[in-house]
């Protein structure tokens, strides 16, 4: 069973930092290209940015130079460092495993002004 588990959200201030955890299990780790999404109450869900099991990453383009994803395969962890945050950053963000259906239950980012 494929379980991902986030860690992380919280409140912050704008132009404060958080780092975003992804625990995941049940799933050859390695092999898989990892992500983290966002959505809003009235919105889709959005990349914000992936991993591949190269570790090539790509990112939104209002999240680049400000975040970075990285992923630790021993651990079977990906993180999303987020920098010099905003409030329109705020949102729910979602691990993605890789695969239909793989996702975590989210966790909430808010940035106040």
């Amino acid at each position: 069973q494929v379980q991902l588990v986030e860690s992380g959200g919280g409140l912050v201030q704008a132009g404060g930092s958080l780092t975003l955890s992804c625990v995941a299990s049940g799933i050859v780790f390695s092999t898989r290209n990892m992500g983290w999404y966002r959505q809003g109450l009235r919105n889709s869900r959005t990349m914000v940015a992936t991993i591949d099991r190269g570790y090539a990453t790509e990112y939104a383009d209002s999240v680049k130079g400000r975040f970075t994803i990285s992923r630790d395969n021993a651990k079977s962890t990906i993180s999303l460092q987020m920098n010099n945050l905003k409030p329109e950053d705020t949102d729910v963000y979602y691990c993605y495993g890789g695969a239909l259906n793989d996702w975590g239950p989210g966790t909430q980012v808010t940035v106040s002004a």
